[in-house]
């Protein structure tokens, strides 16, 4: 199944959503919106694309009513999801953990552009399995630029099938913190502070 979403917060506006696909998205607070699942997603096979666009002196908060459940479908064990992040306003995208269950095998990419004087949280947060599953695997991928320059490219691997894993001590767990322009956040895991401006904050563990 494909799924499509897109919100777009204007200024003086109620959020623009459009979505097609087993994504909703409600709006819970005047500058609020939470994302719903219509249908169980993502599936061996699902795609799932969703559009963020904050246009300047606008503030959007995206959060999602429940954990993202990724599960294998009958022949594909792959899924893949796409954040696309357009964000001259202020952004605080923070979405329920994702939990890859049993087989499945799911790919995230997020493609982040932001205005120099853009305000931005986005939280992401992975667990592999269930209570006693660990043979899935999670890829993520975030490419974040600031008026046309890079910012940041960072990539993250969980499961026992990625090339580091380690069968005894290999995490299945990871939380990522990215902050523009903010460098003055505390909180558990490793910080690192960008060039360009803002910092990320990255946490590996068992559970989460």
């Amino acid at each position: 199944m494909r799924s499509d979403v897109l919100i777009a917060a204007r200024r003086g506006h109620a959020p623009h959503i459009d979505c097609r696909g087993a994504i909703a998205v409600r709006r819970t607070g005047v500058d609020t919106v939470h994302l719903v699942s219509s249908a169980a997603t993502p599936l061996g096979g699902d795609g799932i694309r969703v559009r963020v666009v904050v246009e300047p002196g606008a503030r959007l908060r995206v959060r999602s009513v429940a954990a993202t459940l990724v599960l294998p479908g009958a022949r594909i064990a792959e899924s893949q999801s796409v954040w696309e992040l357009e964000v001259a306003g202020a952004l605080d995208l923070d979405p329920e953990p994702t939990i890859v269950a049993a087989s499945s095998r799911h790919l995230t990419q997020t493609r982040l552009t932001m205005a120099v004087d853009a305000d931005l949280r986005l939280r992401e947060r992975v667990q592999i399995g269930r209570s006693g599953e660990r043979e899935g695997f999670w890829s993520g991928t975030m490419h974040a630029d600031v008026d046309g320059t890079p910012l940041l490219r960072h990539r993250v691997e969980l499961g026992l099938t990625c090339l580091t894993a380690d069968a005894i001590a290999a995490p299945l767990a990871y939380a990522g913190e990215l902050h523009y322009p903010r460098t003055d956040i505390t909180g558990t895991g490793t910080t690192l502070h960008l060039a360009r401006g803002g910092c990320l904050t990255t946490w590996q563990g068992d559970r989460l």
